[in-house]
């Protein structure tokens, strides 16, 4: 199970930027983004507004720590055989620094998202956002059914 929801999380991290890359499938993606979001969580107007902002935020925030990350994990696949001690060290250094700040930044949004949100709409939000990436895998699987086919043992 462990290996399944780390191949989503890479596949959804390799495949997203590629596909949606032209602008008006960006548009079309984050208009259904919203779509699926305010559907689960019924949200209201006044509740819409103030949570799309610091949603946004915090994704945007999010995506660019795991943009640095998988930075960081390229460099290692081309270079780490070649990489000295000390560069190695740092890099798994900063690897580790980069799981702090997305904890700290997730910590920071759950404080402000509950001042928003009623709790079970929370609840529902991080539940969503599951949902929403095992949506998007399975209509990436749809279109390219090569991209979502692992090697045997693998899922």
């Amino acid at each position: 199970m462990k290996i399944k929801i780390i191949a989503i999380t890479v596949l959804i991290g390799l495949c997203s930027p590629l596909t949606f890359s032209q602008a008006p499938n960006r548009e079309k993606l984050e208009a259904y983004k919203i779509a699926f979001f305010t559907k689960r969580l019924d949200l209201s107007p006044r509740e819409a507004e103030k949570f799309w902002p610091l949603y946004n935020d915090y994704q945007k925030k999010k995506a660019d720590i795991q943009q640095e990350r998988a930075t960081l994990n390229r460099m290692f696949n081309l270079e780490g055989n070649e990489m000295s001690e000390k560069e190695l060290i740092d890099a798994g250094d900063k690897l580790i620094e980069l799981q702090v700040s997305e904890t700290e930044l997730a910590v920071t949004f759950h404080k402000q998202i509950k001042t928003v949100l009623p709790p079970q709409k929370v609840i529902k939000l991080y539940q969503s956002e599951n949902q929403y990436r095992i949506q998007l895998l399975k209509q990436l699987q749809e279109r390219n059914p090569q991209r979502g086919n692992l090697p045997p043992g693998r899922n």
